[in-house]
């Protein structure tokens, strides 16, 4: 078995696990993080792009509040590209309890998050398709914020100073030695080969997942998977983001992220972390809980559902207790103090507004375990070169613009609903080498638009399999898998616009193209490390 050694181990390719990493190596650690997928393929990936400025935990989670706030003002220094600077509103509809505004202003008081009673015709000025009958518009410093871009950020500027990567790396098992984790066996998803990282400290930072991680050295680890599901509408029906004004329950958010709106989210414990299907009646609440917000809003069209899980711990809750009303805050479970076995730590709860400040706690616990003391400078170091400035939402139209006046070519365009470029493409498939289209997804936002993949993937999928030497089989087993998973979050939203775009698709990969006819499309299940590929 292939060996390599580090001293600070983390596992997890997720917001979390990158602030750890990245902070670890600002502290001077060699340090390497693995991940079973691809970065942010869980649950950083699967939410709803809110950069949270408190106001939602205000009543019911202060401590997290108060959290949120000063997280908030950090990372808008440390990944601007990252973050749209929206605003946010808490706003009272017909159907909220007027008397809760003034418990929310006294609270964000309270808990220090900046809150502005403004006039309602202020609001419905900026957002046209508003509720008329709303009576009271909070205004706070919500932000939107593209988890991808993010973590590619983080990873990034991880790489530059020094820190390591292994995707598709699956913990398998670990070695201890008197009674301290020494080592990880980790299998290469990829190509089946083991090796085994030698390491001073692992730091777990799986999320939903981190039962399993630390069950591999016979720890109990009780996180509660709370499955929340979103829908992508077709445009961006608001500008800012847009929040109830009312104890926090499902579908009662509207985030503006990119080219989409999204409205979210429910909040149902699930058993596996894994396995969780998107139900009907989850479809049919939050449309009818957007109607409350933007009357007409089941007409627009609903683009996309998909559904994250929330690592949620509290060890004192109770097997009956929802999801819900589980604490958002962080905690770091020392597995010497628990249970006897040095070397690991594990990170549970928390929410990526918070990623930066559950990485410092976390490192600092490292630290503490291994004797020394080394100061935390994430909040000071931004992850980006100087001069970056925030997301807006024209950005990717002007950057391709001026390209192409600055070469006197034209840069073709593959994915005309998300504007991403040919250049785009070649570019970070050079850089990853990887196969997977999903993984250019991630990278560029390719095929999340209106068509879903139906024109820009088998262009994508061309010059991949040009670029990295594809066989033919594999390339078409690619595109397939790529088209299946688009597929998973269409299929609970087949009427109307979205039934006629799957009928084009359709009559392009298997009339036009024959894809049926090489790959058994109904036969590919999608594995979360898409292993196939």
């Amino acid at each position: 078995m292939r060996k390599q050694f580090t001293e600070i181990l983390v596992i997890g390719g997720g917001a979390t696990g990158l602030s750890a990493a990245r902070d670890a190596v600002l502290r001077g650690f060699k340090t390497l993080l693995i991940e079973k997928g691809d970065l942010a393929h869980g649950t950083s990936g699967r939410y709803h792009g809110l950069l949270h400025s408190g106001g939602r935990y205000v009543i019911s989670d202060p401590h997290s509040a108060r959290d949120c706030i000063a997280e908030n003002r950090i990372l808008r220094k440390l990944i601007p590209s990252a973050i749209e600077d929206t605003d946010g509103w808490f706003v009272t509809t017909p159907e909220d309890d007027p008397d809760y505004a003034d418990q929310f202003l006294a609270a964000c008081a309270k808990s220090g998050v900046p809150a502005e009673d403004v006039a309602v015709d202020v609001l419905l000025n900026k957002e046209r398709l508003l509720n008329p009958r709303i009576s009271r518009a909070i205004r706070v410093p919500d932000a939107a914020c593209d988890s991808f871009d993010a973590t590619h950020i983080l990873a990034n500027d991880l790489q530059a100073r020094g820190g390591k990567l292994l995707l598709r790396h699956e913990v398998i098992g670990f070695e201890t030695r008197r009674q301290k984790v020494c080592a990880a066996k980790v299998r290469n998803l990829l190509t089946d080969e083991e090796v085994l990282i030698e390491c001073s400290m692992v730091l777990n930072c799986t999320g939903a997942w981190a039962g399993h991680i630390a069950s591999l050295v016979g720890s109990e680890v009780k996180v509660t998977p709370g499955k929340g599901t979103m829908i992508a509408m077709n445009s961006r029906l608001v500008n800012t983001v847009i929040n109830r004004c009312k104890p926090p329950h499902d579908g009662d958010i509207l985030v503006p992220v990119g080219t989409v709106s999204v409205i979210g989210t429910t909040d149902i414990p699930v058993p596996s972390a894994d396995k969780y299907p998107i139900e009907d009646w989850e479809i049919e609440f939050l449309l009818n809980e957007g109607e409350v917000l933007i009357p007409g809003f089941k007409k627009y069209r609903a683009l996309r559902a998909w559904a994250g899980v929330r690592p949620l711990y509290d060890p004192s809750a109770g097997s009956d207790t929802e999801s819900r009303d589980l604490t958002r805050s962080h905690a770091v479970l020392d597995h010497e103090k628990r249970d006897g076995v040095g070397g690991l730590l594990t990170m549970v709860g928390g929410k990526f507004t918070t990623m930066r400040l559950m990485a410092e706690d976390l490192v600092d616990a490292a630290c503490k375990q291994l004797r020394t003391k080394r100061a935390c400078t994430t909040a000071e170091t931004p992850a980006e070169q100087p001069g970056s400035k925030h997301y807006y939402l024209s950005q990717r139209l002007a950057g391709w613009e001026n390209a192409s006046k600055a070469n006197d070519t034209v840069d073709p365009i593959i994915c005309e609903c998300e504007l991403v470029s040919e250049s785009r493409v070649r570019a970070k498939i050079e850089t990853s080498k990887s196969k997977v289209l999903n993984d250019l997804r991630r990278d560029t936002r390719l095929g999340m638009g209106p068509c879903q993949g139906g024109f820009c993937a088998y262009r994508a999928n061309g010059i991949a399999c040009e670029m990295l030497a594809q066989d033919p089989t594999d390339a078409q087993q690619t595109l397939a898998q790529f088209l299946q998973e688009r597929w998973k979050g269409q299929r609970n939203l087949l009427w109307d616009h979205n039934l006629r775009q799957l009928e084009l698709d359709q009559n392009i990969y298997r009339n036009l193209l024959g894809l049926d006819r090489s790959v058994d499309l109904d036969a590919i299940e999608i594995y979360p490390t898409e292993k196939t590929a």
